[in-house]
């Protein structure tokens, strides 16, 4: 692991001179986030603290404030944010101290966390110059290396199959700012683990996103895993969806439906994607969602989930079809919905087809339980109907990858 990030680092050093482009001047720092506020509030404090995830972010602000150039800014952000990822993955597989009472499963102490620790970039005044540029480019390597998505390695020799799976922040904070998301707790829990398919063990990687519209636009699932496509067995996206049940997405819709982000931010229109000439309004799963549908993997009923919302060609409103898209019509939703979970799987079978790769790579969507606390809990971080509801969807997931793997060479159908 020292060597790994070692290597990251001395790569990092190829351009230290900063973003090209870039004024050398100091820059006021920016205001904290509407999802950085949130830290302040009395949950995430307490998540922190039940986890031993209090520390990370005036460890980091210390760490920080002992680099005296921009090349040091950027090797300590790389270094502090790759160990903040391998620490969540740690505590979530069971290695080292928990560090508190929250359940080891627990996904939320890696958001938080991270949240302090942009918050202290954002905040950063050195003695040196540094540019809107160049603190720019601090968060964004803070935001890559914590979460995973600097850090997808696999086996260079050896029979392992591939996986290359993603999950989500929590989200919708503004209701319950308790939540957690089951799909983050879930790549923390697979994340350089092995699982045992019908054809061989298979390598699962894992990378968690943001719950922002800007994030996407700015290509944040293109350029993670457009350097893996290639060179996985098969991939999935996984996010939290509807309440009981597990749903393979079909149909993917080029259509952003406006909900808030963790940013309380709302976007409506078509997907921004590079050559918009050429974009699809739909994508397609290549999961083996029937065998998948078919298996038993876990207490959860699995749908093959085909309804989309569309404008038939020639029309002008939405229609609802429970069969899938009709030939020309423009997306209004795909069968996993208009927000950021139908638009990771969007991007990510879209790159799939530009790659070349939609006959021979098995990928899509898949859509969890949402995580519910125990009946009559309204104010507790955590209780136990909650952590077996996690433990069991995280069980679940890695049960239909083995079957996803096990069933990918047959037709996905």
């Amino acid at each position: 692991m020292r060597l790994r990030i070692g290597l990251l680092g001395l790569a990092l050093l190829a351009g230290l001179s900063g973003p090209a482009g870039t004024a050398r001047a100091a820059t006021a720092p920016p205001s904290p986030t509407v999802e950085e506020q949130r830290l302040d509030e009395a949950v995430p404090q307490e998540i922190l603290r039940r986890s031993g995830f209090a520390d990370a972010a005036p460890g980091f602000r210390r760490a920080l404030h002992r680099a005296h150039s921009y090349a040091q800014a950027r090797r300590t952000v790389v270094r502090e944010g790759s160990a903040l990822w391998r620490r969540a993955v740690e505590r979530a597989q069971g290695r080292g101290p928990a560090g508190g009472d929250l359940s080891r499963d627990d996904d939320r102490p890696l958001y938080w966390a991270r949240l302090g620790m942009t918050r202290e970039v954002r905040a950063w005044q050195p003695g040196f110059g540094l540019s809107a540029g160049q603190r720019d480019a601090l968060l964004g390597w803070l935001e890559r290396t914590s979460r995973g998505q600097t850090d997808i390695r696999y086996p260079g020799k050896g029979h392992l199959r591939r996986v290359l799976l993603t999950g989500f922040d929590p989200f919708t904070l503004d209701r319950d700012i308790r939540i957690s998301n089951p799909s983050g707790a879930t790549a923390l829990a697979l994340d350089g683990t092995v699982v045992e398919t019908a054809r061989g063990p298979a390598r699962v990687e894992t990378a968690v996103f943001p719950v922002r519209w800007r994030d996407f636009t700015e290509g944040t699932v293109e350029r993670t895993l457009r350097p893996y496509l290639p060179r996985v067995d098969l991939f999935t996206t996984v996010s939290q969806g509807r309440v009981g049940r597990f749903d393979v997405e079909r149909t993917n819709g080029a259509w952003r439906g406006g909900f808030a982000d963790n940013d309380d931010v709302g976007v409506t229109g078509t997907v921004p994607v590079a050559d918009p000439a050429s974009q699809p309004q739909w994508t397609s799963t290549t999961l083996p969602y029937a065998a998948v549908v078919a298996a038993r993997t876990g207490r959860f009923p699995v749908y093959d989930h085909t309804e989309v919302t569309e404008i038939p060609a020639g029309g002008t409103a939405p229609v609802v079809r429970p069969d899938g898209p009709t030939p020309g019509s423009t997306a209004r939703a795909g069968a996993g919905g208009d927000y950021l979970s139908n638009e990771i799987a969007y991007r990510a079978t879209l790159l799939r087809d530009r790659l070349g790769l939609r006959g021979t790579l098995p990928g899509g969507h898949v859509h969890t339980p949402v995580l519910q606390f125990g009946a009559g809990n309204t104010t507790e971080v955590t209780d136990p109907e909650f952590v077996r509801n996690r433990l069991d969807i995280i069980a679940q997931v890695r049960s239909i990858v083995a079957v996803s793997v096990g069933a990918a060479e047959r037709s996905p159908g």
